[in-house]
């Protein structure tokens, strides 16, 4: 069985050294976590990925899409962030990710989408 490229640092049974089958690539880099942060402004950041593609990132978030008042989308202004089950710190820094718990001028919400890899956030309201 073949080792992948990854946990070199640990040595073999026998005391050796381990040797990567082949040199990390360019597309297996790594990269600084985006981290959209709930601000007074918007700013959106493109970025060029593998295949020539683009993603467009979420530094600083003003606005989240609100679904769930009925039938239609409404646009609310971001007050806070309440919680954030990712990471404690991040509801300290106000950092906005994936299931964060937000208080807007409607209510309180759940982001629903990845702000840092989408460019948008949406959530829905959560019933009080």
């Amino acid at each position: 069985m073949r080792k992948s490229v990854e946990n070199l640092a640990t040595s073999k049974l026998t005391g050796g050294r381990r040797h990567p089958l082949r040199i990390r690539r360019k597309y297996e880099m790594n990269r600084y976590p985006n981290e959209a942060l709930a601000r007074d402004e918007q700013l959106t950041v493109t970025r060029r990925t593998r295949g020539a593609h683009s993603k467009t990132a979420l530094k600083t978030a003003e606005f989240v899409n609100l679904a769930g008042v009925g039938d239609t989308v409404i646009k609310s202004k971001i007050l806070k962030v309440l919680a954030n089950p990712t990471n404690n710190d991040y509801q300290r820094r106000g950092v906005i990710t994936r299931g964060a718990v937000l208080e807007t001028e409607e209510g309180t919400c759940r982001v629903v989408s990845r702000p840092g890899q989408d460019g948008v956030v949406n959530a829905v309201f959560i019933k009080e």
